[in-house]
């Protein structure tokens, strides 16, 4: 399983939906004990997800294992550092699918709460971490790896934040650190859903250190002698088994003077028309299958992803793990659009990759219906505003 290519994003979303499907109560590594596992050596810790059958998609049990762990470490003086081995699909986004066919909204609630919660410890643990990403590292999964201190991409490592294409939005801190990014490669992966390789996320800073796979072992074992947790000797570690890596010629990161000039644009209706207009102008395939990708997604995701992305660049960390909360939480009401529903159904449940938006045009979109996935819900909208112990956990 971890040497899962993935050939595009409708293939990512057909193959999760396929493991999921042949998951079995009695699978050990489905078992809600074995879902997270620890390794210890010397003086740091590793948490391994396990839950290969879903492509380690993360679920509330998984969620608050971490935080239990990761809690313990931070406050036991034993230990120097951590780290986290595995890929990782995302969120477990059938299970709320089905949460919400049921009407289970507190269901979905303990899970965002669940994960953001760990997301922000991980980002403000105040210990070392280092994320080795040996494999698919998108959405949920970027979200439990990125906040960390330290970020090991390899050749098997594909990135992605393809939320916009099930009707949904770049979350678990992702406004933050997309729109950190260089220029506007942040809104391009945000809107698009575009994959990154090993070394695209060097070049633009999302990985901190390249190696070749083969030597992932070597980097454990080193690893499991270290007794510090000083992260300028970790760093050095990592540096020992490093590989300087380039992206190659029809990568992205050789087309940033496109990305910045058309996904700088305000709305996603001025970035279309821009990128419609290089298509016309230069012939250059990235453009037609850039477009492609902005018209397979959720028009409404869409809007709401790039103002996310906006507001990221000028929020701390914590200010954008609350306004997704809230954002997500909206997701799932159904209040104002059933299109994350209508998305994952018809991705990895029905799969015939025809969702029906609603609305279903950019021109449909109102300028309210996205600012009410920015507004704090009310007591009379099912009660979904932020939790008082994320909220505390957040101060």
């Amino acid at each position: 399983m971890r040497r899962l290519k993935i050939s595009n994003i409708s293939r990512y979303f057909n193959d999760l939906r396929a493991l999921s499907q042949h998951r079995t109560s009695s699978s050990l590594t489905d078992d809600l004990c074995n879902q997270v596992l620890v390794e210890g050596k010397a003086n740091s810790r590793m948490a391994i997800l396990n839950r290969p059958s879903a492509l380690n998609a993360l679920n509330t049990n998984m969620g608050a294992k971490l935080n239990k762990l990761f809690k313990a470490w931070e406050n036991d003086p034993n230990i120097g550092f951590g780290s986290g081995r595995a890929f990782c699909a995302g969120g477990d986004i059938v299970s709320l699918y089905h949460f919400m066919n049921q009407g289970k909204l507190e269901e979905c609630k303990d899970f965002f709460r669940t994960l953001y919660s760990f997301i922000y410890l991980l980002g403000t643990h105040l210990k070392p971490h280092v994320a080795i990403l040996n494999g698919v590292t998108m959405g949920g999964g970027a979200g439990v790896s990125i906040p960390g201190t330290f970020r090991v991409a390899c050749g098997k490592t594909v990135f992605a934040t393809p939320e916009t294409l099930i009707g949904f939005h770049p979350d678990a801190g992702a406004s933050f650190y997309l729109s950190h990014l260089p220029g506007h490669l942040g809104e391009f992966l945000a809107l698009t859903g575009a994959k990154l390789n090993g070394a695209e996320m060097m070049a633009c800073g999302l990985a901190t250190h390249y190696s070749v796979s083969e030597k992932l072992p070597l980097i454990e074992e080193e690893l499991g002698k270290l007794v510090t947790d000083d992260p300028s000797v970790i760093e050095a570690c990592l540096e020992k088994y490093s590989d300087l890596v380039y992206p190659d010629k029809n990568s992205v990161i050789h087309r940033i003077d496109i990305v910045d000039k058309c996904f700088g644009l305000d709305t996603v209706e001025e970035i279309i028309d821009s990128l419609e207009s290089e298509a016309s102008l230069i012939n250059d395939p990235w453009c037609g299958s850039t477009l492609r990708l902005l018209k397979e997604a959720s028009p409404l995701s869409l809007k709401v992803s790039l103002r996310s992305i906006r507001e990221g660049r000028f929020q701390t960390f914590d200010e954008c793990l609350v306004r997704e909360y809230r954002m997500s939480l909206q997701g799932v009401s159904r209040l104002i659009s059933g299109d994350f529903y209508e998305g994952v159904r018809a991705r990895m449940v029905d799969r015939d990759i025809a969702p029906k938006w609603s609305p279903p045009s950019l021109e449909q979109v109102s300028e309210d219906m996205v600012d009410h996935y920015f507004s704090p819900l009310s007591e009379s909208e099912l009660d979904l505003e932020l939790p008082t112990k994320l909220r505390e956990a957040f101060n």
